[in-house]
């Protein structure tokens, strides 16, 4: 219904723009068909000659890779998005910023690694002089210089802010066109994994010389009883030669796709390099409100016209819904109370790095709601588009952080282009001007930051609060002083949020980062040697919590808003307690495949109302033949009672917010409970198994669009003989896909494993760990189907077979 929806609304608007003349502005995909080498940052030979000449003394004076007739034939071809650090070896190293960012070889340290280089031709026809011509990057990290024809259009130092040109006076009609990107990965952004180069989508638009600007739709709405007031504030720009009358109407369609409002603002006019701002009022009657169970979203439709025709359209999609916070009651959505149960997470997946597929940001958003997960948080940086329309669609708030808390122009701009580039979500509900920045957050300086950063966001967006995240326990001057939402990163960290509480009466209270748990997915002894801890609630670094801890701790406390936990995914990078041979985090409630952990089942326990009854470990231990086995369950019935080979071990009471534990002495067999919840009884149970036997492959969707960008994410379990999932295999599986599409990506969760990632056409394997791998199968950009085949030494191989249908491949160059 939602897919339909969606498809309504882009239905209308292509006709309301028809109604008035056929839509001009052209959006074109720029991801296919770039040519791409590594450079150096320590030899201008082996980068091309950049450095070597004066690149930057005449116009259009290029020399190496950066001039037009560069010979580029030998350089390799791919399709973006695109992260070349991902198909690196892990390299062990004492330097702890490559420990931080999963001993992969990205910084100075690696100079043959840290530069990459991207080109690409494209033709535009004659017809388009006279447009103005962008090009827009969603992402590249980091450092990155652009040229177009030789000329410099600019360049961009963070890899997670969005920039673009206007390209206009370089663009050559009718002929070649060649664009192209450097991309600096020497210095580091983060203390994490951050991937290197053009990792998110790239883009070209045109347009009238008369258009809206950049950003320049911000559409919010005020609910008063059964109507909401819509307020759509539009800004264009004339960069025509002369003055131009126009008028700009305003189309507010439903999650229906029918028209609900209309406004026009008409005879309007704008000298040459003006800009207009033009606010428009418009009332939805009974509006249908956004919410995390029904994510209804509206469409408002922007059109400028000059003598009756359409010149310029944009369609923004928004939703209506209201938000209060109370500093000893919580946050209320839609008036209802909201525990924000949250997660942070970073921004890579197993077998992609940081490039991402769209399709992925819904999984994982998947994944996470389906635990109960009502909230994210963008740790520590802007995120992708296509995360937040995730959100948006699927119900799911967003507490959106900006990379680094400063006031200087970069960082205002960072901070002013995330504002205004996200400020029409529904999703976001919560800035975050910034992270544990402990050099200045209790300081004067760091007042004057914030303070500064809280000053424009209030013109840009007047609708939200704001929260900064603070490792700074009881500490109230500096940053903490001037937020309306005072976040805590970890009850354990010096702080004493009761005593605060009183302290602070009026300040609003979240944790902005809790738990910090540490679990291995299907480990349940700490090894040392592989750097694997239990996948039980018990271990915790010295500022972290266990998941019991924390939650019990805050659902107590009606005042707190609720918190977030770090983190929902494992992610490359801070191997914590462990540095090598581990190369990723333990801290997730899934690992980077979105396999679940067992904490996975706790929080599902106590966030949602779905009957919840897991038992583990698994029950292959073979020759501990009675030895004692710490048998956990996490559920929200009221009783649970656990049978060994049908013998009664005895019933338990289940503590709220908690979990049972039983000391079993080991015999191969079955381990069973039994639960009652509400009067109705669960059973679930787990088996001692045999030795794998075949190959069971589960894709999360058998159809997926014929776009060339769908994915389909099949993940992976061996079976023994009586058809029992084998929880401790370690085979390697082996793939291979037939008929269209690409494999894009291997992965298993093992935080200490050292295979690719990619591998070569022909060559895709991956070893199971504790019974599961994945693989990320992509579609072809044509109707068919595609089968995907896995195979292992002494297993029965496996199919699956993936119909590709509908969608259509989005228009590009």
């Amino acid at each position: 219904m939602k897919k339909f929806s969606t498809l309504l609304c882009i239905i209308l608007f292509i006709t309301a723009t028809h109604a008035y003349g056929s839509n001009p502005r052209v959006k074109l995909l720029m991801d296919r068909g770039w040519k791409f080498s590594l450079g150096s940052s320590s030899s201008a030979d082996k980068d091309f000659g950049y450095g070597a000449e004066a690149l930057f003394a005449k116009a259009g004076e290029a020399y190496g890779a950066v001039a037009p007739g560069f010979d580029d034939s030998g350089w390799r071809q791919l399709d973006l998005p695109h992260d070349w650090m991902v198909e690196q070896d892990f390299v062990k190293s004492k330097n702890p910023n490559v420990l931080s960012h999963g001993y992969k070889p990205a910084g100075r340290e690696y100079p043959e690694n840290t530069i990459g280089w991207y080109r690409k031709s494209f033709s535009l026809p004659e017809t388009d002089r006279g447009k103005r011509i962008t090009i827009r990057f969603d992402g590249v990290f980091r450092d990155c210089k652009v040229w177009l024809n030789g000329h410099y259009m600019g360049g961009n130092m963070s890899g997670y802010s969005e920039f673009g040109f206007d390209v206009t006076d370089y663009i050559w009609f009718g002929k070649k066109n060649v664009l192209v990107v450097r991309a600096d990965a020497s210095q580091y952004e983060g203390w994490f994994y951050e991937g290197a180069g053009i990792y998110r989508h790239v883009w070209m638009e045109k347009y009238d010389p008369l258009h809206i600007t950049e950003y320049g739709v911000f559409v919010h709405a005020e609910v008063r009883g059964t109507t909401a007031m819509v307020v759509a504030e539009t800004e264009l720009i004339n960069q025509g030669e002369k003055e131009t009358g126009f008028d700009l109407e305003s189309l507010v369609l439903g999650p229906d796709g029918k028209l609900v409002a209309s406004a026009a603002n008409k005879g309007l006019t704008s000298q040459p390099l003006q800009k207009v701002t033009e606010s428009s009022g418009l009332t939805v009657k009974t509006p249908m409100l956004w919410s995390l169970e029904t994510p209804n979203l509206y469409t408002l439709v922007s059109l400028v016209k000059v003598n009756g025709k359409v010149i310029d359209s944009l369609s923004t999609q928004f939703g209506i819904r209201t938000l209060e916070f109370d500093e000893d009651k919580g946050f209320f959505l839609n008036g209802k109370r909201v525990e924000i149960l949250g997660v942070c997470c970073h921004q890579d997946h197993a077998g992609v790095g940081s490039a991402l597929p769209d399709r992925l940001q819904y999984y994982r958003i998947e994944k996470l709601k389906e635990m109960g997960c009502n909230a994210y948080r963008t740790s520590h940086n802007p995120p992708t588009r296509e995360l937040l329309e995730a959100c948006d669609r699927l119900g799911m708030l967003v507490f959106d952080e900006t990379r680094l808390m400063g006031s200087s122009p970069e960082y205002m701009g960072q901070f002013e282009t995330l504002v205004k580039r996200d400020r029409n979500h529904p999703c976001v509900f919560l800035w975050s001007i910034g992270n544990e920045e402990w050099v200045v957050q209790g300081n004067e300086t760091g007042h004057n930051i914030a303070r500064s950063l809280i000053a424009r966001l209030k013109q840009l967006d007047p609708t939200r609060l704001y929260s900064y995240a603070g490792n700074n326990g009881n500490e109230y001057t500096g940053v903490n002083e001037l937020m309306p939402i005072r976040g805590f990163n970890y009850m354990n960290n010096n702080a004493d949020i009761d005593k605060y509480h009183k302290e602070h009466p009026h300040q609003i209270l979240m944790g902005s980062e809790e738990a910090s748990t540490l679990c291995t997915r299907g480990i349940y002894k700490k090894d040392t040697i592989k750097s694997y801890v239990p996948d039980y609630d018990l271990t915790k670094p010295y500022w972290g919590a266990l998941a019991g801890t924390w939650w019990r701790y805050y659902a107590a406390r009606s005042f707190l808003l609720g918190a977030f936990v770090w983190t929902g995914f494992d992610y490359r990078g801070e191997p914590t307690p462990y540095e090598w041979p581990c190369i990723n985090s333990h801290f997730g409630i899934m690992d980077v495949c979105g396999f679940p952990k067992n904490n996975y089942f706790y929080y599902k326990s106590w966030w949602t109302a779905d009957d919840v009854l897991h038992i583990y470990p698994h029950w292959n231990w073979k020759g501990h033949e009675g030895d004692t086995i710490s048998v956990w369950c996490n559920s929200n019935c009221e009783k649970v009672e656990l049978y060994l080979n049908g013998k009664s071990l005895g019933i338990k009471t289940m503590p709220m917010n908690s979990h049972l534990e039983w000391k079993v002495a080991y015999q191969p067999g079955t381990i069973e409970a039994r639960g009652i919840k509400n009067g109705k009884k669960l059973v679930t149970r787990i088996e001692t198994t045999g030795e794998p036997s075949a190959i069971v492959l589960s894709p999360d969707r058998s159809t997926i669009h014929a776009d060339g960008e769908d994915v389909s994410v099949v993940n992976v379990s061996v079976f023994d003989e009586k058809g029992r999932e084998v929880p401790d295999a370690m085979n390697l599986i082996k793939f291979e896909l037939k008929g269209g599409g690409r494999i894009i990506g291997v992965g298993n969760g093992d935080p200490s494993s050292h295979e690719a990632d990619k591998c070569k056409e022909g060559s895709w394997q991956r070893q199971l760990f504790n019974g599961k791998c994945q693989v990320i199968i992509q579609s072809p950009g044509n109707p068919g189907s595609m089968e995907v085949v896995a195979t292992s030494t002494d297993l029965k191989p496996a199919s699956a077979v993936i119909r590709v249908e509908g969608g259509k491949v989005r228009e590009g160059l």
